[in-house]
Order: structure tokens, then C-alpha cells, then sequence
């Protein structure tokens, strides 16, 4: 089906009425996931005449739609009646050559938009995301707590049986409230991973999401309080409980012996980025997934060491601080590309 829909009938009134000029962030954002769910390739007639609808009750829907529709017939971001599940079984390759023309797409838009470049396209829909450099907490049904970091996505489904918040990008912090329908009807809560699942066990715990979901890339899961059981992908029973002060790494070939929780896989949640002796390379690396944009750091620096604790709300002010204590010179060509380079 091509996931092109009419124009509203009122369109040139409603430009009339509102002259072209920036647009909102938020309304970008909302116009990209239009754009999605119609290239989805499960959208029926309803989702298009919902999108018409959207369209048609404000100008700057319009607007932001036709820019959306625009970058991507010209960067063929979103295909044209090529919905994911196509381009999920065209390999991994493809899948990652796809995600480069979606980064042209979103360098081509504005600064706002610009922050949604570190998400997987898939995760646009969740119920809940974060964008580069943002981070927010959720208070749940439940009184459960839930901090997005950076570049986050959740989709969260309570029902009578279960308390679950599924993590389909980025890291989550998590403080578990008691059931509130009571011990004789208390729920699991529980965290589904690519990699399997975590049932809290009166908790506070971080999980991070290496690489996409979709690629079943590693799970960090970090225990401060209480315990959690992780049981494996497609495994029938739990393959362990990790108590507090452990953590482990979740992969394709089971779970990492448990190590204790380290500074740095925790300092995320206080906006710090904790770095012991990390080398250049890997710091920058984290630092980019705060900061929309492009933070590149040359080969020829990126075996140097760097220790500190940096404020996540200011990475120019972290990028600042390179210069000054090591051999290097920081390049900015745009507030959106920056390099890493010899001094």
C-alpha cells in the first residue's frame, strides 16, 4: 500500500492563515512518527485517515509533514511502501545502511530533531522515549519509578497478571513499588530485554541496552537494592538471581559471571559521566550519546586516559575540558560536528 495520503481539502486556508517559519520540535517529531506508522506496512485505511485528520487541525502539522515526506523521497529514508518487516529480512547489512540514510535524514532538520538521532527507528513508537541528551523520570500506575537516560524508548503494559515495561533502546533506572492490589494479588514487576527477562525482586536497578534491540545486542542489568531474577531468551527457568551490588552482561551466549556494580555504570543517573582511567576513545563515545550531533575522536588520540567525573548538562563545557588536560585540540566545524584531535 503507498502510504501517501491526499492533502486536506482546507490545506491552503490553513497555510494561509499560518505563514512558513520554525517549526516545533515536538511537532517534527510527531510528523516522523506518522511517517513511520504509515511505511510500517501493517497501517490500515484508519491510521491514514488519522493522519489526514492530524494533518488537517493545524498548519504546523502540515508543514512539518511535508518536510517529513520531503527529506525522505530525498535521502529515501522511508521507502515508499517498504515497511520494516521488508527491510528486517534484508539482513543485518541492509538494516545498518538504512539507519546511515536515516542519519543524513535527521542532519538535514533541525536542532530539535536533531536529538532523536541516536533512536532506533523502531523505538519511535513506544510508549514513552527520551531524545539525545534528555533524561526523565516516570512515576507508573503503580508508584514504581522509571528514569529514561538518554536516547531511551519503554513501551509499558500492566495488566491483571503482570507489571511490565519493555526496554526497546537506551538504559532505564528502576525503583519498584509494592503491589497495590495487595500481597494475596501482588503482580511481578518485570523488565523484558533482547536478551531476556528480569523480574524484580523489591528492587532498584538499571538496565542498559547495547546496540538495537532488534539485533539482540548485550544487556547490562545493575543491582543496588533487593535482587533481581534474570531468566534467558527462549530459557524456561532463571538462570540466576543477581543480588544487590552485582551486575552482569547479558549476550547471545548467556550471562556474565556477576562482577560488583561499578561507579561508572550507575553515575548516569546523578547527569554525571564517570570515567576511571577510560580511554579517549570510549569516552567520547559515551559522551556523543549526550550530545546531538556528531563527536568524533581521531585515531591518534583515542588510546589517551582520561579520569573525572563530567556534568552530562554540558558537554561543549566537558569538550572545553579535553583541551586542557590532554594533548589534544578540540575542532568544531558545526554545533553539530565536533572532532577529537592531536594538539
Amino acid at each position: 500500500m503507498n502510504a501517501s495520503v491526499r492533502p486536506p481539502a482546507n490545506l491552503a486556508k490553513l497555510t494561509k492563515l499560518t505563514p512558513p517559519g520554525p517549526l516545533d520540535p515536538a511537532v517534527l517529531r510527531e510528523a516522523a512518527r506518522w511517517l513511520v506508522r504509515l511505511h510500517s506496512g501493517e497501517a490500515g485505511p484508519g491510521d491514514h485517515a488519522a493522519c489526514a485528520r492530524w494533518r488537517e487541525a493545524d498548519a504546523a502539522h502540515e508543514q512539518a509533514w511535508q518536510r517529513a515526506q520531503r527529506l525522505s523521497q530525498k535521502f529515501g529514508a522511508v521507502p515508499p511502501a517498504v515497511g520494516m518487516p521488508v527491510l528486517a529480512r534484508q539482513g543485518r547489512a541492509n538494516r545498518r545502511a538504512v539507519l546511515r540514510t536515516l542519519a543524513l535524514f535527521a542532519a538535514a532538520v533541525p536542532a530539535g530533531y536533531l536529538g532523536w538521532r541516536h533512536m532506533p527507528w523502531q523505538a519511535w513508537s513506544s510508549d514513552e522515549r527520551t531524545a539525545t541528551g534528555e533524561r526523565r523520570e516516570l512515576q507508573l500506575a503503580d508508584g514504581s519509578r522509571v528514569l529514561l537516560d538518554t536516547a531511551s524508548a519503554v513501551d509499558i503494559r500492566f495488566d491483571e497478571r503482570q507489571r511490565t515495561v519493555r526496554l526497546r533502546a537506551g538504559a532505564i533506572a528502576v525503583v519498584t513499588a509494592p503491589d497495590p492490589l495487595g500481597s494475596s494479588r501482588a503482580r511481578p514487576f518485570v523488565v523484558e530485554t533482547a536478551q531476556g527477562r528480569l523480574r524484580a525482586l523489591g528492587t532498584r536497578f538499571t538496565v542498559r541496552q547495547e546496540g538495537e534491540a532488534q539485533d539482540r545486542g548485550a544487556v547490562r542489568v545493575a543491582v543496588t537494592e533487593g535482587a533481581v531474577e534474570v531468566t534467558l531468551r527462549n530459557a524456561t527457568a532463571p538462570a540466576l538471581v543477581l543480588p544487590a551490588g552485582q551486575q552482569t552482561v547479558l549476550g547471545d551466549a548467556g550471562a556474565a559471571p556477576p562482577e560488583p556494580v561499578s561507579t561508572q555504570s550507575q553515575a548516569w543517573t546523578r547527569g554525571v559521566l564517570y570515567a576511571d582511567n577510560m580511554r579517549l576513545a570510549d569516552f567520547c563515545a559515551e559522551l556523543a550519546r549526550y550530545r546531538p550531533g556528531i563527536v568524533h575522536c581521531a585515531s591518534e588520540v583515542g588510546g589517551l586516559r582520561i579520569s573525572g567525573a563530567f556534568q552530562l548538562r554540558d558537554t561543549d563545557y566537558v569538550l572545553s575540558m579535553l583541551a586542557t588536560s590532554l594533548p589534544v585540540q578540540v575542532v568544531t566545524r558545526t554545533r553539530y560536528w565536533v572532532s577529537v584531535v592531536p594538539g
